[in-house]
């Protein structure tokens, strides 16, 4: 069981839109309740009770400390960007930029989520996000036939994943093309299905699996300094 799942079992489960994100944020930067409440000048209790309590309603200087503990914005703890793009905050005066390895690339891919996957259609190219998971260094999702993402097979395609930190203005981007083909051998997608991270979040009949073998993985990666 990893540190998060530890996390997650023994200190309750979030309720509501500010506990997921506080809760969520505190997961990527591995904070623990009582790291994070030290340096919001709070208890962990009461942490617990934002995190926990749909109906919490902390002051704006509380809300303030949280945020700025965990490396965020007050607007994104609360949501305010929620139907925003990504990328809107200003650039970092000082700021570097590296090109991520090969080793780099798989990790971060490794860890899920949502990305992008650029598919040649009839009317013109597309480009689409899709809940993927890494099985065996191989992109796979799963879709429905006849959709744009279940045009990818067959091809030679781009998928693309990344993550933007608003707050300090950095993030990261990683780039893979590969050859796209279905997946229909019982045996595999038994095999994906026992494997893969989540179901897509359309919802819906989806049992169609396309897998992207890797041909080049590059990324990149901008950090405030």
């Amino acid at each position: 069981m990893t540190e998060q799942a530890m996390w997650r079992r023994t200190e309750g489960s979030p309720r509501g839109d500010l506990g997921r994100r506080i809760a969520q944020r505190r997961a990527e930067l591995g904070l623990t309740r009582r790291k994070t409440a030290a340096r919001a000048g709070t208890s962990a209790g009461y942490l617990r009770h934002l995190e926990e309590n749909p109906a919490a309603a902390p002051d704006a200087g509380v809300l303030l400390r949280v945020a700025g503990a965990l490396g965020t914005t007050v607007t994104e703890l609360s949501g305010g960007n929620v139907e925003l793009p990504p990328g809107l905050g200003r650039a970092a005066r000082h700021r570097r930029f590296t090109e991520l390895s090969a080793v780099e690339c798989r990790a971060l891919l490794g860890t899920h989520g949502v990305g992008r996957v650029a598919v040649a259609t009839a009317s013109g190219p597309a480009v689409v996000p899709v809940n993927y998971s890494v099985v065996d260094d191989r992109i796979v999702y799963r879709t429905a036939p006849g959709t744009t993402p279940w045009q990818a097979r067959g091809n030679l395609v781009a998928f693309e994943v990344d993550r933007i930190d608003e707050a300090l203005s950095q993030g990261w981007s990683v780039l893979v093309r590969g050859n796209a083909r279905a997946v229909t051998e019982p045996d595999e997608v038994r095999r994906l299905e026992e494997r893969t991270y989540s179901r897509p979040w359309v919802g819906g009949r989806r049992v169609a699996w396309v897998r992207i073998d890797p041909v080049a993985v590059t990324g990149r990666r901008i950090e405030s300094r």
